[in-house]
């Protein structure tokens, strides 16, 4: 009625909530790893870039069970485990939350254990607020955290303009780091700092190819410490089915209207969050259990959308 969200452009992001858990006191079980949603169409993918290239199906892999060891809070089994790097390592819950550019109101927040991936739930939230409030989504802006290929896929495959931060890779110390070799998308090739070719092998299970130089070429190579320690001197460099999504995603980052989106994020997600903390104390569980979590979180959204909406209202008479 008051047009005070455009479904247009959405920031999404995740904040921790520290469970109401004593993180000393856990069992350590072990569990299934559940099967990622876009699976089936990674294994397609694979199948028919290994077509393309000339190469056999690969043989159908005997279904193995995959499973992890986590540490399960005996105060309050919902929670989940974080270990990230510079935060501090506890049972919390995750609030992904999404927020509406025109006036910062908050259009989705979704509840998982602490130990699942932002990335995770990603695309079903987004699908689920384009289906609930007919959405006209046109981009979106994230973290880091978000910048893997399924999601960059699922965003193009959706004609959104999405805008991920870099992610800070660390290549191994003393070794060319892989943006040193350049791509040739008509040849299909990668050319190493030495100016030879790293021509195409295979495409393996997990949806990589992969690309490798010659042991004749390589051996007298005055590069070769810098660029490879394998034993038969050959180097390998791997490049993902899906990789040509982030790379668009990548040139929309560098973009002028993806400089601005960006700048955005920070004002309007994670000024959210903000102010979800300062002033509504989300940075703890006050109960047990991701019923009630999910309670706290939705109740503290609503709040912060009521507040918006009542300072918009007032303006306006």
């Amino acid at each position: 009625h008051h047009k005070m969200v455009g479904g247009r452009v959405l920031f999404t992001d995740s904040t921790h909530l520290k469970a109401n858990a004593n993180k000393h006191q856990f069992t350590r079980e072990t569990v299934k790893v559940e099967t990622r949603e876009y699976v089936e169409e990674l294994d397609k993918a694979i199948e028919e870039d290994r077509a393309a290239h000339g190469k056999k199906p690969l043989k159908k892999k005997e279904e193995e069970e995959e499973t992890k060891e986590i540490r399960i809070s005996t105060t309050d089994p919902d929670c989940g485990f974080m270990s990230r790097d510079n935060k501090q390592e506890m049972f919390c819950y995750l609030d992904h939350r999404t927020t509406d550019m025109k006036f910062n109101i908050i259009t989705d927040a979704f509840v998982t254990p602490g130990n699942v991936h932002d990335s995770v739930p990603y695309l079903s939230r987004l699908d689920r607020q384009i289906e609930r409030f007919q959405f006209k989504v046109e981009a979106v802006a994230l973290d880091s955290g978000y910048l893997t290929n399924p999601i960059c896929k699922g965003i193009i495959d959706r004609n959104i303009f999405g805008v991920i931060a870099h992610r800070r890779y660390s290549p191994v110390k003393g070794l060319f780091p892989k943006w040193k070799f350049t791509y040739d998308q008509k040849a299909d090739w990668y050319t190493c700092p030495n100016g030879e070719t790293l021509t195409y092998r295979t495409t393996n299970r997990e949806g990589y190819r992969e690309y490798k130089s010659s042991a004749k070429q390589c051996k007298d190579c005055p590069l070769l410490s810098q660029c490879t320690r394998s034993k038969n001197q050959v180097k390998v460099v791997t490049r993902h089915v899906w990789e040509e999504n982030k790379e668009k995603i990548r040139l929309n980052r560098l973009s002028k209207s993806g400089k601005v989106l960006y700048k955005f994020r920070k004002e309007k997600v994670e000024r959210s969050f903000a102010d979800s903390k300062e002033l509504h104390g989300l940075r703890y569980c006050r109960l047990r259990g991701i019923k009630k979590a999910a309670e706290q979180v939705l109740l503290t959204a609503a709040c912060q959308n009521i507040k918006k909406i009542a300072m918009h209202l007032s303006k306006i008479g």
